[in-house]
């Protein structure tokens, strides 16, 4: 998707174009909304569970009321909505897509291809305006999905992200460019195919690692462990306190399917764990404490509130590598801003030291 055609898709994002993550029961209407008035797209974090939706979709609609996005469509709701396809239950979404008109889906982990096949379907049906975005870890999954559900954007996420994605993948630095090959190859092959906008999510979290990725070929990069620190994500002070606390996010932090065993989220695929900051949960585990014990133990941590998170707590802080670049609590939309008008600070900078270097 050209520059030119994502601001007649999206007319109120400003370029290079961020995007907030749609972070299950963390971004809901306030940080979506705040994401896309400073000229992002902000997501709604729908997940598994749709039937909170329709109170959240409310809530966004009461605060665009209030408070318009200027340039936003007046028939769609400018931000999106992300569902983790294993678990949501598509007959209620569905009528609250047609309902609503969200300016882009964001589809993951789907029970199968056809399975998402049938949820793309079904919302391009209901909701002709609305985007389709799918988030895949791989090359194989972008050639598959590319094939099977022609989405407008594909999501590419490297190992570095917080939360949930693939066991086994690469970082953004390798796999955006060998998707964008492998889906430039598939669109020469194919009669006219076309190539779907890549946006690059894992691992960014400031502007030289937004800078990286366009430099890549994303046409927009997402923010996830980054605005875990800003007052508009729905975190305890316990939770946004240990992001900013944790540094050198490729040790402090790890991939792993123990803390969807503590919490109970355990409808997720073998092929799939969640990245977060390693505390005495994991250090037990993999000391040999058995499951029933460890969730014992963190049940019993969830009464402590903010105090049941650090090195030495149990609650969960999922968190991607970048996290020890997280070092202030900041609005959502000024951290938008700063990252987009830093990344183009980088990149006008080495394209001036490129021309002295001539």
């Amino acid at each position: 998707m050209a520059q030119n055609l994502l601001k007649q898709t999206y007319p109120w994002i400003k370029t290079p174009l961020i995007i907030g993550a749609p972070m299950r029961l963390i971004s809901l209407a306030p940080l979506a909304i705040e994401v896309s008035r400073a000229g992002g797209i902000g997501f709604i974090g729908s997940g598994t569970d749709t039937s909170t939706l329709e109170h959240i979709l409310l809530h966004a609609q009461s605060l665009l009321l209030s408070h318009p996005i200027p340039h936003s469509p007046p028939t769609t709701l400018p931000l999106g909505i992300g569902f983790i396809n294993w678990g949501a239950s598509l007959p209620l979404a569905l009528p609250l897509i047609a309902r609503f008109h969200p300016a882009a889906v964001w589809f993951f982990a789907p029970a199968s291809l056809a399975s998402l096949a049938s949820w793309t379907a079904a919302t391009r049906a209901a909701s002709p305006a609305t985007k389709i975005w799918i988030q895949i870890g791989s090359v194989a999954a972008a050639l598959a999905v590319t094939r099977a559900c022609a989405p407008d954007v594909l999501v590419v996420q490297g190992t570095d992200a917080g939360g949930h994605g693939l066991v086994r993948g690469a970082g953004v630095v390798s796999l955006v460019p060998e998707v964008a090959d492998a889906l430039s190859a598939l669109a020469a092959e194919e009669e006219g195919g076309k190539a779907p906008m890549l946006v690059a999510a894992g691992g960014i979290a400031e502007a030289r690692g937004a800078a990286a990725a366009l430099a890549l070929g994303a046409g927009g990069v997402v923010l996830g462990t980054r605005l875990l620190a800003s007052p508009e994500a729905n975190i305890a002070d316990g939770y946004r306190k240990e992001v900013l606390r944790a540094r050198d996010g490729g040790q402090s932090t790890v991939r792993t399917k123990v803390y969807d065993a503590l919490r109970g989220t355990t409808g997720w695929g073998e092929e799939y764990n969640g990245r977060a900051v390693v505390n005495r949960s994991f250090v037990d585990a993999g000391e040999g404490m058995g499951e029933e014990e460890n969730k014992r133990l963190y049940e019993a941590e969830m009464e402590k509130g903010d105090a049941g998170w650090g090195v030495e707590g149990r609650m969960t802080t999922y968190a991607g590598a970048a996290v020890g670049l997280v070092k202030e609590v900041k609005g959502a939309a000024d951290i938008v801003e700063e990252v987009r008008e830093g990344a183009v600070r980088v990149l006008e900078g080495l394209m001036g030291e490129a021309r002295t270097k001539l």
